[in-house]
């Protein structure tokens, strides 16, 4: 029997020996009946060694998670480590600033800050706050964050059903979201951009592609290109503009998206091929027009949201129709870009459902490199589950 009672309250227990952040109910044995839901709460094993600690919220999917390791006591000014060790990542280590003024200033766990995702763009914090406990310290870090990053505005984004389920009230954020501009326009690599904040998908703007963006520029000069699945044109301009192709095709099936990306062109004063189309219907057409590029690039939405193979088939195959048909579209000898943002599909399967496709067409793939998101993006060796994004890079033969 393991004697509680001197254990540092509000504590909670585990079941098993995990290093892992999310601890799931599963995971999750006795915990203090004085912890309210957002608190700081002090961790102990199954043998009543001290662990850690977290935030507990005993309403959530994720009832604690673990934000620090250790054996030693840790209190709530782990927090405000953490914020100055993931800024200066950016801005010190890696020197983001030279290139940038978007990047992931915060990667939830990935900088052990477990349930917060903070992009900087220009002067405005862009938060998605997934955690009870988060939105309710969230106020008093702004201040700090603005700091550190140089910023001056904030946005506060919580998913509805989520925060439901999380207990967040949405209305904790009216006056910080009414403060903030709709819409700012950054720049990365010599290209500008606009994000609306309002209109895009997610944060608005995919800093995590930064770095793939800026690498399709040495297979693009003088080369005609489809961008597929185009969202605000970021691979396409930097085609255009860095890399001086000749011709670029954007294609994408949201209008919104395809109006920004109009905008960002007129922005950058750069003139693109706009086509706001189903990327099967008019990737198929394509092929069937017998019509060809020297780069194709394709970077779908997620198309796969869970583990069960059975829930996830459609999702996967869809992945394998969408690179059958991209791959198609390239010229012998040309270059293919695929992406997969899905978390769910590891890159190896990724890999293998882009080779059936090039198969099915008695096609092969030259890969020549395998990348990812860019180093504001790092992942903790305790939750390799934050790696999702997977760019593949091959010569079509």
């Amino acid at each position: 029997m393991v004697d509680r009672s001197s254990w540092s309250r509000p504590w909670a227990q585990l079941k098993y020996v995990t290093f892992q952040p999310a601890i799931f109910p599963r995971l999750l044995g006795e915990v203090s009946p004085d912890a309210r839901p957002g608190d700081w709460v002090s961790v102990y094993d199954k043998n009543g060694e001290p662990v850690g600690a977290g935030i507990f919220n005993p309403r959530a999917k994720i009832p604690l998670r673990v934000v620090a390791h250790g054996a030693e006591p840790i209190g709530e000014g782990y927090f405000e480590t953490a914020i100055r060790r993931a800024v200066g990542m950016r801005r010190d280590l890696f020197k983001l600033d030279a290139r940038t003024d978007a990047y992931r200033l915060i990667n939830s766990d990935g900088d052990g800050l477990s349930g917060l995702t903070v992009d900087r763009y220009a002067d405005v914090l862009l938060c998605e706050v997934f955690s009870l406990g988060i939105a309710q310290r969230l106020p008093k870090w702004l201040p700090l964050m603005h700091e550190l990053a140089g910023t001056k505005f904030a946005r506060v984004q919580v998913d509805h059903d989520l925060g439901s389920l999380e207990g967040i009230k949405p209305s904790t954020f009216n006056e910080t979201n009414a403060a903030a501009p709709r819409t700012v326009k950054i720049r990365e690599n010599g290209v500008r951009y606009e994000v609306d904040f309002a209109e895009g998908h997610k944060t608005g703007f995919f800093c995590d592609q930064r770095e793939n963006r800026g690498a399709i520029a040495q297979f693009s000069k003088g080369a005609r290109v489809l961008d597929l699945c185009c969202y605000t044109g970021g691979f396409s301009l930097c085609a255009k503009i860095l890399g001086e192709a000749n011709d670029v095709t954007s294609v994408d099936l949201d209008e919104a998206a395809v109006a920004q990306a109009r905008r960002n062109a007129n922005l950058n004063q750069v003139r693109l091929n706009f086509v706001h189309a189903d990327a099967f219907a008019y990737a198929r057409q394509m092929y069937q027009n017998k019509e060809s590029w020297d780069l194709v690039v394709l970077d779908p939405p997620k198309f796969i949201f869970t583990r069960d193979a059975h829930g996830n088939w459609e999702g996967r195959q869809k992945y394998e129709d969408l690179n059958q048909l991209a791959i198609g579209l390239v010229k012998a000898g040309g270059i293919f870009v695929t992406c997969s943002c899905s978390g769910l599909l590891s890159l190896e399967d990724f890999e293998q459902h882009v080779i059936k496709a090039a198969h099915r067409l008695n096609r092969r793939l030259q890969f020549f490199n395998r990348t990812g998101p860019g180093p504001d993006h790092p992942v903790y060796s305790n939750c390799l589950e934050g790696r999702y994004l997977k760019v593949l890079w091959s010569r079509v033969t």
